[in-house]
């Protein structure tokens, strides 16, 4: 008995040195990019040579890239050097080109097409260098090929740079469009330069107003002649990005205002008619990028799209001319990317969040769907899926919130193979990480089982107080909460500061299928920010958690949803950081708004009972409201009303303007976006932590303010 206890005295005072012995991270690594070691990046696996072989690339010790010819069964590494032409040199057209915006070339690399800055379409012939122009129209309302701002924004993408026109595969015509916004009302949007500053009138449609008219045409590069899809323009409607077929037809993308119906037209490339290929409607709505959705068949016999219209993302597989032959998965579950189709085996290879909604799985399914099975094994989430060329091997990363990435080789049985590298660094066992942990909680209605992360303080302590800060986005179909690896020094350093960090994921953040989000139909935000007060009200039930210090932060549809928990849900959280708010949405656009809400016309009740200035009067934490003057996208109008309203009230919150930032501070100059971080960590210090902030932390700024 007496060796026993020796034996157990012995083994907590080793465990206690080990643990006083490990490192903690400084502040240069957790903000200031020093790097821990504590994970490393992982071989890449670039692509397969033959069911037995495949491309590694590495990273060697003189920090250059290698690649290398891996077996799969013995792992032996050779050498490898790509035998090909060497490819011909190419002009930097977006350079050669004054204000040429968009230099995309054709699939021939016989042309160059681009928009100039009065919004007209050119094409540049790469033998001659000479300039062909396509339009002649183009001005500051009408642009030809160049979106306008709600199309970019929120229908054809910000990666694509306003870019509104697409080559043909056979690179003899170009499918564009043609926006008139000579209708749409404009936003001044104040900027700040030289003695008077100026004024930027964007075009920027909100919730009930006039939408810019969209001509889709298709010019022929031959005879220079735009033939016009036959849509009419004055009607109210909106128009994703079209779809070349690999043989070469043209598909329209068209869905009413009210975005509860979509069709899916071919289009006559020489008389402009259009034949309906395929029609969907919901009682909620549909998102607008089927077009993105689809997956040809390389017979050219067929298509497959992805469709919520069950209320779960699922596979439907048609013909060529729109004729539904089966659904592909049914269930309760999500499907994602499609990694591979087999045409002679009749079998689809993909991701499905079904296990675990948050978790990914690669399977298999064949095209009728009656065969599905899961590819890969045990309670992880699967990424970077590489399949086998005769599909007997395939390469994937796996982790979970407790174990860090691996990549491994994987047969179609699910067994691990090989495993090819982890993510853990040299330092991984020398520094104190944090425990992390997914849990659910069930929402208030007991409908749903809510994810939640949580992050532990370092040597964290279940009788002692700890403040929260809950970072959120809380937008549709957006949840920031998958059972996979991650960890930042930024994180570890308020573990060791000894907060307590958390994420909600509410009812339409995907988890639980278009089910889950038809939910906020007419009323975005209300169960948004009640799930999350009902997490809120769980972490409060928690005997380690201090009541006072219940804390959240977002940006954009963050900055909303933590206006409302300041206000709406003030009750559960007493501290809150805004960034770049909506705060009311009849302030912002028509296609995200009217998505989810219809116009403010259609549905008054719905626009009263979500805006954060319904419920200012019950404000009695510390709000901080931070946005910039120059915001395109949230407008700054947003949180002056918001502050107007309070002042009102005689209400006492916090106001950080950032001179001339769009809706990312720090993009226009990195100096405010490290004071916005900053005063962020000052708020958390002085209000949650309750001590002064370290010096360090100001250090910087006051090096870039000193005048001498």
């Amino acid at each position: 008995m007496i060796k026993n206890l020796l034996l157990t005295v012995f083994t907590t005072t080793f465990f206690l040195i080990t643990d006083a012995q490990k490192k903690q991270v400084s502040y240069e690594q957790a903000f200031a990019n020093k790097p821990t070691n504590i994970t490393k990046q992982v071989p890449q696996v670039t692509k397969w040579i033959d069911d037995d072989h495949y491309l590694e690339s590495r990273r060697e010790a003189d920090g250059k890239t290698k690649t290398f010819t891996v077996d799969v069964k013995t792992g032996e590494a050779v050498p490898y050097e790509e035998k090909k032409e060497p490819a011909k040199p190419k002009k930097d057209y977006a350079a050669l080109i004054k204000d040429a915006k968009n230099v995309t070339w054709s699939p021939d690399e016989k042309w160059v097409a681009f928009t100039d800055t009065n919004h007209n379409l050119f094409i540049r012939n790469t033998e001659t260098d000479k300039d062909i122009q396509l339009t002649t129209d183009g001005n500051e309302t009408i642009k030809n090929g160049y979106a306008s701002w709600v199309y970019m924004e929120e229908i054809l993408g910000r990666g694509t740079r306003y870019r509104a026109f697409w080559w043909s595969p056979d690179s003899k015509k170009i499918c564009y469009m043609r926006f008139d916004d000579s209708q749409v009302p404009t936003f001044p949007i104040y900027v700040i330069k030289d003695q008077r500053g100026y004024l930027e009138n964007e075009h920027y449609p909100k919730p009930g107003d006039k939408n810019p008219e969209v001509k889709l045409g298709i010019v022929d590069i031959g005879s220079k002649k735009t033939t016009w899809a036959d849509f009419n323009e004055k009607d109210d409607q909106y128009f994703g990005s079209p779809v070349w077929t690999p043989t070469g037809q043209l598909w329209a993308v068209w869905m009413n205002r009210g975005q509860d119906n979509l069709k899916i037209y071919t289009i006559d490339l020489n008389t402009g008619a259009k034949l309906e290929l395929y029609d969907e409607k919901q009682s909620t709505w549909i998102d607008l990028d089927r077009g993105n959705r689809i997956e040809f068949l390389k017979s050219n016999t067929g298509f497959i799209m992805r469709s919520d219209k069950s209320g779960w993302e699922h596979y439907y597989l048609f013909d060529m001319k729109g004729k539904l032959i089966n659904q592909i998965t049914t269930g309760d579950f999500t499907v994602g990317t499609i990694y591979k189709v087999d045409e002679k085996a009749k079998t689809i290879y993909f991701n499905a969040r079904k296990e675990n909604s948050a978790r990914w799985d690669l399977y298999s399914v064949s095209f009728d769907g009656k065969k599905m099975n899961r590819l890969s094994f045990g309670e992880y989430s699967f990424a970077g899926m590489s399949i086998s060329p005769g599909n007997k091997y395939f390469v994937t990363a796996y982790s979970n919130i407790s174990t860090p990435t691996t990549v491994a080789i994987m047969d179609m049985k699910g067994n691990l193979i090989k495993e090819i590298a982890n993510a853990k660094g040299d330092e991984f066992a020398n520094y104190e990480l944090p425990k992390k942990e997914l849990v659910r909680v069930k929402s208030a209605d007991g409908l749903f089982d809510l994810p939640v992360t949580i992050t532990y303080p370092i040597n964290f302590d279940a009788t002692k107080k700890y403040p929260v800060l809950v970072s959120v986005y809380g937008g549709p179909n957006a949840g920031r909460i998958m059972d996979t690896w991650g960890s930042s020094a930024t994180e570890i350093w308020w573990a060791q500061e000894g907060m307590i960090q958390v994420v909600f994921d509410n009812r339409s953040s995907g988890h639980f299928g278009k089910k889950g989000t038809n939910y906020i139909h007419r009323q975005l935000g209300k169960y948004e920010i009640e799930d999350y007060m009902q997490c809120g009200r769980w972490l409060k039930e928690k005997s380690f958690v201090d009541d006072d210090r219940l804390a959240i932060t977002g940006g954009s549809f963050g900055g909303y949803i933590t206006c409302m928990a300041l206000t709406y849900g003030s009750d559960v959280f007493t501290h809150g950081i805004a960034n770049a708010s909506v705060t009311d949405w009849q302030f912002y656009d028509t296609h995200y708004t009217e998505r989810y809400m219809d116009t403010p016309k259609e549905n008054p009740e719905g626009y009263k009972v979500t805006s954060v200035m319904t419920y200012t009067d019950r404000l009695k934490g510390m709000l901080r409201i931070v946005h910039g003057t120059s915001d395109d996208n949230v407008h700054m109008q947003n949180s002056l009303v918001l502050v107007n309203k309070l002042q009102d009230l005689k209400k006492h919150f916090e106001f950080m303007l950032y001179p001339g930032e769009r809706h990312g501070i720090g993009g226009n100059t990195r100096a405010k976006g490290e004071h916005n971080r900053t005063e962020a960590y000052n708020f958390y210090y002085q209000y949650l932590l309750k001590k002064p902030m370290p010096e360090q932390f100001w250090q910087p700024m006051q090096q870039q303010a000193r005048p001498f």
